[in-house]
């Protein structure tokens, strides 16, 4: 299959064509601005499908919203039914060709055209709405990129109205129904509507103190909720426009004559996580909980662990060692400890089901 891409520039399509260039089974002609209309006229002639992302949105002069979104269209279509063969047209409209400005009469034209023209083919309008995720161009006409770049940045961010509903679809979810539109078999139809899924709601307020949130917690340790899916895609998004040399940053390390400990990650949902080394000889714990429980597991050196049930006198002992990981549950009610039997430091990752409150620390120490 022999698959014509337009607007090759655009945020669409250098996520679509990332994913079809991986792909191997398809031939693929890129167009973008500097592409000669004879150029483009070969290209048709060759193209099975054609994925027509090119468009102006915001043009210094308002006549190119004419030229590029609907005279280009039009030119498109006709030479394709000037060719008498076969093809299949995705075109990218937008919501707001249901909208009275100049953007969206230039889609909604072209939508037109597109619905009176097609003979010889099929044709899908995606009419998408406001379109977030990687590679897309800050401080333009995304809203999301804009606050991710600039929050990422240290810059600051205009939030006009908090009340203000958007509604937004992810890069990655626009990419796999274009590819599904790419494969699927034609239909008796010669254009259709495509139905747009998932499509998410957020209010302005929202999305501005959810970006806001992702910078702070590299400070907090907190992770987003990412059982959010749309969270989730705003998450993955900002992570793109952090500058290149802040991909890392330091905990706070809290190190003693016994080795140190950080704290790595915090949920509001299930507890958090946390790393200590320990060096040889030393034993940390001796100490139990009544509702708390943890989860540990030695991923460098060897060590001991011992569990004695409060009131009881029996000890069970568990041997641990980092080449050989083994996760170990503390159930409350049995005082414990954890003791570095190597050579080496011993490195051991720790998860608690909630997160640690100096003012109800539900720790008691009992040797074990």
């Amino acid at each position: 299959m022999t698959i014509l891409v337009t607007g090759t520039k655009g945020f669409i399509a250098k996520n679509l064509l990332a994913v079809l260039e991986r792909d191997g089974q398809n031939q693929l002609l890129k167009a973008d601005r500097s592409t000669s209309a004879e150029e483009l006229t070969a290209m048709l002639k060759q193209a099975d499908v054609i994925v027509h992302l090119a468009g102006e949105n915001r043009p210094t002069d308002p006549a190119a919203f004419k030229k590029v979104n609907t005279d280009l269209t039009a030119f498109i279509l006709e030479t394709l039914e000037k060719n008498k063969k076969p093809y299949k047209l995705l075109y990218a409209s937008s919501t707001q060709a249901a909208l009275d400005n100049e953007y969206g009469k230039s889609k909604k034209e072209a939508e037109e055209i597109l619905k009176k023209g097609v003979k010889n083919g099929n044709a899908v309008i995606f009419r998408f709405p406001g379109l977030f995720g990687k590679w897309c161009r800050p401080n333009y006409n995304s809203v999301v990129a804009t606050y991710c770049y600039n929050i990422a940045n240290n810059l600051s961010i205009e939030v006009r109205d908090r009340e203000y509903k958007l509604t937004l679809m992810y890069v990655d979810d626009v990419v796999k129904i274009l590819i599904e539109n790419i494969q699927a078999s034609t239909t008796s139809e010669r254009v259709i509507t495509a139905d747009l899924e998932p499509v998410y709601e957020i209010t302005l307020g929202k999305l501005a103190d959810s970006i806001q949130s992702f910078k702070e917690n590299r400070n907090t340790y907190f992770l987003p909720q990412v059982g959010d899916a749309l969270q989730k895609k705003l998450y993955s998004t900002y992570l793109t426009y952090l500058p290149q040399s802040e991909f890392d940053y330091a905990p706070v390390l809290r190190a003693d004559e016994r080795g140190s400990l950080f704290e790595l990650l915090k949920t509001n949902t299930a507890g958090q996580i946390f790393v200590s080394s320990t060096k040889p000889g030393i034993t940390r714990g001796n100490h139990f909980h009544h509702t708390k429980t943890e989860k540990l597991c030695v991923v460098y050196g060897k060590g001991l662990i011992q569990f004695r049930k409060i009131g009881t006198a029996e000890i069970i002992e568990y041997e641990v060692i980092g080449d050989e990981p083994r996760i170990v549950d503390i159930p409350p009610g049995y005082t414990h400890n954890i003791k570095n039997t190597g050579e080496t430091d011993m490195i051991t990752l720790f998860w608690a089901n909630e997160i640690f409150d100096p003012q109800n620390p539900d720790t008691y120490f009992e040797k074990v």
